[in-house]
């Protein structure tokens, strides 16, 4: 077991973990942080969907250890008051069912928009590769629409 002061959500977390443990594990069981789900455990779903300084990240598959010195932001810590504009587009499109995999894609579509800030249905298509089970993706793509025409500089650089 290894020692490791991890940047999360912008403050500092102590933890103590094998150096392999997922960084979802280390999120979900030692920090208490739920938000993000686990799914396949093969990084092929993307419910487990972090940042890791900005880029979307399958925290299933991520080491602890590889975190390092990188700051790390789950749903939980996008917006604390559930404002984010990404999060507003969502609940105003309805897009959850289950609601299962969607801290994940609410998380991917937010690193979409910061590489793509006026998407395409065809670069959402592209690049939005979380897997949605109940079959959600048409009113995510129209929330992801909503949400590119909602954001601020600043919210963008979340």
């Amino acid at each position: 077991m290894a020692k490791y002061t991890l940047s999360v959500n912008n403050k500092a977390m102590s933890v103590e973990a094998d150096e392999d443990t997922p960084l979802l594990w280390v999120l979900r069981d030692h920090l208490n942080l739920v938000g993000t789900k686990y799914g396949c455990g093969i990084a092929q779903c993307g419910a487990c969907t972090v940042h890791i300084n900005g880029a979307a990240v399958r925290s299933c598959q991520y080491p602890v250890a590889a975190v390092g010195a990188g700051k790390v932001l789950t749903i939980e810590g996008l917006s604390p008051t559930g404002t984010h504009p990404v999060q507003l587009a969502w609940e105003e499109m309805d897009v959850p069912q289950c609601g299962y995999c969607q801290g994940g894609q609410i998380m991917a579509a937010v690193a979409l928009l910061k590489t793509h800030p006026n998407p395409t249905d065809d670069d959402i298509d592209k690049l939005m590769t979380n897997i949605c089970r109940c079959g959600t993706h048409y009113r995510i793509r129209k929330a992801i629409h909503l949400a590119a025409g909602k954001m601020t500089p600043k919210a963008a650089k979340v």
